[in-house]
């Protein structure tokens, strides 16, 4: 991939995030307390709020001209991974009861989606600290 390409894909795919997360904000907000308690709309709504955090931040990252492409792909996998996961498995979580299945046995993914998530941070942090 060259730079452009690759400053094109975090970008594209943050702005993406972005508006998956504003639907499922709209989603969690207006349709969701018809199905299930409040608990579960605020685990829903935290899934929301981190996919908007690191979308922003995806945003920025493929903005970054001072980062290296090599870390910026390294960050921004971290990031895409982390959402999907810890996110993902919030809606999946929250929403079984709708679909009336039993997902409790992907609940380890949340937290492994969290550490994915804090690791791209720490990548991003070590990758600014090194700029000369």
């Amino acid at each position: 991939m060259t730079k452009t390409s690759t400053n094109k894909t975090i970008l594209i795919t943050g702005a993406f995030c972005g508006l998956i997360a504003v639907l499922l904000g709209a989603f969690g907000a207006h349709g969701l307390q018809k199905f299930v308690d409040a608990k579960s709309i605020d685990s829903f709504t935290t899934g929301v709020r981190y996919q908007m955090y690191h979308a922003i931040v995806c945003i920025i990252l493929g903005s970054l001209a001072v980062l290296d492409q090599k870390a910026k792909k390294r960050i921004f996998y971290f990031f895409i991974s982390g959402i999907v996961l810890f996110s993902g498995s919030i809606y999946l979580l929250v929403v079984d009861e709708i679909l009336g299945i039993s997902l409790s046995s992907i609940a380890f993914i949340t937290p492994l989606g969290g550490f994915l998530l804090i690791f791209g941070w720490i990548l991003f942090i070590l990758s600014l600290i090194k700029i000369k």
